[in-house]
């Protein structure tokens, strides 16, 4: 038996500008969009095979938790890119900060957190 990941589900302000900035670094695209759970709204954004859901919830969000502290919290979401130095320049663009670059086995990657805080992973294999 093997498995694949399928979606996610994070907690944004703003779905519509989250999925817009994935659209532009990753090069995917809005699959469904719509009302959602206990009044919310979701974006799911992706490829043809894989997403994430994008939730906003009508009432406010709270702070996350502190990372790498939390049981069972996300800790930070990896995405594979084709071109690693391409991927570099889209997030610059996209006025995040590149941080932590790694060369080492199996590939090269970087991290750049989100203005939700959320923590990106991007890595190319060779």
């Amino acid at each position: 038996m093997t498995a694949t990941l399928e979606h996610a589900n994070l907690c944004v302000s703003d779905p519509h500008k989250t999925a817009a900035w994935m659209e532009k670094i990753f090069g995917w695209h809005i699959r469904w969009q719509g009302p959602a759970l206990n009044g919310g709204y979701t974006v799911h954004v992706g490829s043809k095979s894989s997403y994430l859901a994008l939730y906003s919830p009508a009432e406010e969000l709270t702070a996350p938790p502190r990372p790498y502290s939390t049981k069972g919290a996300l800790n930070h979401l990896a995405v594979i890119v084709d071109d690693l130095d391409a991927a570099e320049v889209a997030v610059k663009e996209a006025e995040y900060a590149p941080m932590n670059h790694g060369d080492y086995e199996p590939g090269r990657r970087f991290y750049f957190h989100d203005e939700e805080g959320v923590e990106y992973e991007l890595v190319q294999y060779d």
